[in-house]
């Protein structure tokens, strides 16, 4: 994210102070660096950090933000949002549980966005230049492109390294649909600069970004038509997740159209005129504001990658292979610029592997990660491991046991019963290859089964397992009670029956 696309407020000066200070003056190059960092997202901070920590003398680059998608335009701000999103519904619902609320509650929209710069400001020394750089990481801001075998350049200095690490992340994907670029519209960099709520908004793309967005835009009071283009919603989720999903949005006021493609957009003296092709017809939507939430692509350009025989894809971003090396053995790629899980923990946790391989001669596996993921709407999508369409694309027998929360007393009290969880089961045993739960908090649910996975600990064992009474995760012990059922065929269960009529 560009440092221009900041709003020209306190908390954004403050923000920028931290991650793209003005009057930064990059240091002396060291005469060779154990590692340089290209990026300075997560996977970039996490890199720089951790080898610096070991010992290493490293170098980190960005040209924009330091803290990347994640803090500046991404994960913390949009949580923000979503956090008074959630906090406007809990009082548009208050009369449900009893609590008389006035009439005519209104949502400050200028207040939110203020609240959720304030609080991002805040967060930012994490990330900040000057942090970096008491943590013993020579931090240079501009433009870096690699310029031999163990050179790169950055601000018309040149860094000498023996291993580099490519973490120049993703950016939102910008369609070329007819009229879109004049019309003018948003995407997840730009979104979080608004001061005035869009009375009316249009949100393309029915993945995660444009579902917590779209959400939370209504729920804060805009008439909002979320556009998607195949048949289902979060189309990487379980049918049944993305339908409880779909069954939330509609509650909460928004119009969802699914298989609909936007074909062009027209500017009129009232807003925005969106032509759509839905089902074969074509239908026309007008709008206030446009938010494109459809997809992201790997930040690959200007790198000259090709200099130094690194293979990439403009649309898969910098080939790599288990170990995270890309095809220039010396030098490596974490991140979103080369992993389909564009997660913040997943840079993280990728990043960790690069430090042991670059550094160490390790031999550490990305594939050897278990990756859980959420999507921040209400109620919650979290899930890891293999889904049922995967399994079945795969040949892989499993097991599914789902229990709904319809028999869950807590969720019951809290009137939240609109969700369940899942696991996927090896056939025939009782390991766990997989898990999706749908609850207002499965972001904090989904950390149990993703340890019981890494650890190589059964549903059999989690159903032994005590859990405080009531809580919604009781539900995922439940799962140990349905599995341990199963296992009580007829023959098992008649050799107790006579086991029991001997004893008597």
């Amino acid at each position: 994210m560009p440092a221009e696309l900041l709003a020209d407020d306190a908390h954004d000066q403050v923000l920028r102070g931290h991650v793209h200070p003005a009057d930064w003056v990059n240091p002396t190059p060291a005469e060779r660096y154990n590692l340089v960092v290209i990026g300075a997202g997560t996977a970039g901070l996490v890199t720089a950090a951790g080898a610096a920590g070991l010992g290493a003398k490293v170098a980190l680059v960005e040209r924009d933000l330091m803290g990347g998608d994640c803090l500046n335009v991404g994960c913390v701000p949009s949580k923000g949002v979503i956090s008074a999103a959630r906090m406007a519904a809990t009082i548009q619902h208050a009369r449900d549980f009893g609590i008389q609320v006035p009439d005519g509650v209104r949502v400050d929209f200028p207040t939110v966005m203020e609240r959720m710069r304030r609080l991002r400001a805040g967060i930012a020394p994490n990330d900040s230049a000057e942090r970096f750089r008491a943590l013993g990481v020579d931090v240079f801001l501009g433009d870096a492109k690699f310029t031999g075998a163990e050179t790169v350049e950055v601000a018309s200095q040149t860094l000498r390294f023996r291993k580099a690490v490519i973490a120049t992340g993703a950016r939102a994907h910008h369609s070329d649909i007819p009229g879109l670029k004049e019309a003018g519209f948003l995407t997840n960099e730009t979104v979080f600069t608004l001061t005035e709520l869009p009375r009316r908004l249009a949100v393309i793309g029915g993945g995660p970004i444009g579902c917590e967005l779209a959400q939370a835009f209504s729920r804060l009071g805009a008439e909002v038509t979320l556009l998607e283009r195949s048949s289902q919603i979060l189309g990487k989720e379980d049918r049944d997740a993305a339908d409880v999903i779909r069954s939330a949005l509609l509650q909460d006021g928004l119009q969802i159209l699914t298989d609909t493609s936007l074909q062009r957009v027209e500017t009129t003296p009232t807003g925005k005129r969106l032509h759509l092709q839905r089902q074969g017809e074509s239908q026309t939507i007008e709008v206030d504001a446009i938010l494109v939430g459809a997809g992201r692509v790997p930040n690959v350009e200007g790198l000259n990658l090709e200099a130094v025989g690194v293979t990439y894809d403009q649309k898969s971003g910098v080939q790599v292979n288990d170990r995270l090396q890309t095809t220039n053995p010396r030098i490596f790629a974490a991140g979103d610029v080369c992993s389909k899980y564009k997660f913040t923990h997943a840079a993280d946790f990728m990043a960790r592997i690069v430090i042991q391989n670059a550094l160490f001669f390790g031999r550490a596996k990305a594939s050897s990660l278990i990756i859980p993921w959420c999507t921040y709407t209400s109620p919650e999508v979290a899930h890891v491991g293999v889904t049922e369409h995967e399994a079945a694309a795969n040949g892989i027998a499993i097991q599914t046991l789902r229990q709904d929360f319809t028999h869950i007393d807590r969720v019951i009290l809290q009137g939240e019963t609109d969700g369940f969880v899942k696991v996927h089961l090896k056939a025939g045993t009782d390991k766990i290859l997989g898990a999706t739960i749908v609850a207002d908090h499965a972001g904090e649910m989904i950390g149990e089964l993703t340890l019981a996975m890494k650890a190589g600990i059964g549903l059999k064992t989690i159903g032994s397992t005590i859990h405080p009474y009531p809580t919604v995760a009781e539900a995922i012990r439940k799962l140990g009670d349905q599995y341990n059922r199963t296992r009580l065929t007829p023959f098992v269960k008649s050799l107790f029956q006579r086991w029991l009529a001997w004893s008597r």
